[in-house]
């Protein structure tokens, strides 16, 4: 069957994508950020995953507040960007994993969870700025699985329901009849509001960083109102962490990890984790 070989939070500040494209990574103030994804290479060239799944929330590419779903799920054979309104992009093209989103699908019915299945959808920077951290070259050579959650447009889905749906994926790649290894990311965060340029909350963020490697059920306690409180309106997107640990079970060890603010206006942070040795 196919097996979970890690997990990564990370930020997705457009600032980082844009300076991975002008590969000044080493000019930069937050160069320490860039540096933590080292080890996070090194973990790549050495476990090899089949596919990445990426949490995120779409900033308008694919969906428009007039129609924001709760969880949709890419299920195309390949993604494609586009202008969010930064200019043009460099056209790129990202391989799919289709008869792994439809089984995901299939099981997360199962799991109660009604999924929008999307058989076409654009890829946009809070994905893909998480692939660049990860394969710089641009060239990613992996399957790929876009899963959106609404951190942006009220109803929003509770810490505990993304926790449980990240659980909910974890159950479903497990059943998946391949010997696949996949890389879970969760993309976004940490505390910011575009509204309040500078809203970093230092504490909180390290605490969620804590929580989401020992505790991650304590992180579910919260509701969006306290998290919009403590980590600014932007800070929703926490979200995509708690769903990664959900489908990241049991106790893990860490590859790399940083935390450095600010990255533009955000509380900054990469967090790589990988199942714990058994023994």
């Amino acid at each position: 069957m196919a097996r979970i070989a890690g997990g990564l939070g990370t930020s997705h500040v457009p600032m980082i994508g844009r300076t991975i494209a002008a590969n000044k990574q080493q000019e930069v103030s937050f160069k320490p950020f860039f540096d933590a994804y080292g080890p996070a290479h090194d973990w790549l060239a050495r476990v090899k995953p089949d596919v990445v799944i990426v949490f995120y929330n779409d900033h308008g590419l694919s969906f428009s507040l007039d129609n924001m779903p709760t969880f949709a799920i890419g299920a195309a054979n390949e993604y494609r960007n586009a202008d969010e309104g930064w200019g043009e992009p460099e056209p790129r093209v990202f391989r799919g994993a289709p008869e792994l989103s439809w089984h995901i699908v299939q099981s997360l019915i199962a799991d109660e969870f009604d999924i929008s299945v999307c058989r076409e959808m654009l890829f946009d920077h809070a994905g893909i700025t998480a692939l660049d951290l990860l394969f710089p070259d641009h060239d990613v050579p992996v399957a790929t699985i876009p899963i959106v959650i609404n951190a942006v447009q009220p109803p929003l889905p509770t810490p505990a329901r993304c926790y449980k749906f990240g659980q909910a994926i974890g159950r479903a790649i497990a059943t998946f009849a391949s010997d696949q290894k996949v890389l879970v990311i969760g993309s976004g965060g940490l505390s910011h509001e575009l509204g309040e340029f500078g809203k970093i909350n230092e504490p909180f963020d390290r605490m969620t960083m804590e929580k989401i490697l020992d505790a991650p059920e304590e992180l579910t306690r919260y509701t969006n109102d306290e998290i919009v409180d403590l980590a600014g309106a932007q800070g929703l997107e926490l979200m995509t962490w708690i769903a990664m640990r959900g489908a990241v079970a049991g106790a893990v060890d860490v590859v790399s990890s940083i935390y450095h603010a600010p990255i533009s206006h955000t509380g900054g942070a990469m967090m790589l984790i990988e199942p714990a040795a058994k023994g």
